[in-house]
């Protein structure tokens, strides 16, 4: 398995190989649906993100309340395939890899080979364990999106899979 420490960089991007096992250690941003609508609204707005996308990481989960002595409940991965009609543009404006489950459509793929940035599945199931590598948890934006808002989470020891390469590689 290899170890990444996030943000990740382009070369370290470069790297990877679909199939590739990882665990990340660093800051991953969670968004889901509702956020990725706000984040639209306000690009949209010409207004700035209430967070940094350059070479950001984003989950797409909500993560469950935390239990007492925990920074974070269950935080399992939702569908990507209703996020992408948004990914290519957040991708073309310097996020540097997205995590999700399941397949995603050739213009995210394009998207991902065309700015060096990779996708990583998470296993649907292992919200649990996902929860138990969040080391802190902060809602950063969208508050009254709850669950749906961005959180910013401090992981130690994600474990994750390369699903697309940057070089256009594909597990599926």
């Amino acid at each position: 398995m290899k170890e990444l420490t996030l943000p990740l960089s382009k070369s370290a991007a470069a790297e990877l190989r679909a199939g590739d096992s990882v665990s990340l250690t660093g800051v991953i941003l969670t968004a889901r649906d509702c956020a990725h609508k706000r984040i639209f609204q306000i690009l949209e707005e010409g207004k700035p993100l209430p967070f940094d996308l350059k070479n950001a990481v984003i989950y797409y989960a909500g993560p469950c309340p935390a239990k007492a002595g925990t920074a974070s409940g269950s935080c399992g991965p939702t569908t990507s395939a209703r996020m992408e009609s948004f990914a290519p543009a957040l991708l073309d404006g310097g996020l540097g890899a997205i995590i999700g489950k399941g397949e995603m459509n050739d213009a995210v793929r394009d998207a991902l080979k065309r700015n060096g940035a990779v996708y990583f599945a998470a296993v649907g199931g292992a919200g649990a364990l996902y929860g138990s590598a969040i080391k802190s948890s902060q809602c950063i934006a969208f508050e009254d999106l709850l669950s749906e808002a961005v959180y910013r989470l401090e992981v130690e020891n994600f474990p994750v899979i390369v699903a697309y390469d940057a070089a256009g590689g594909s597990i599926y």
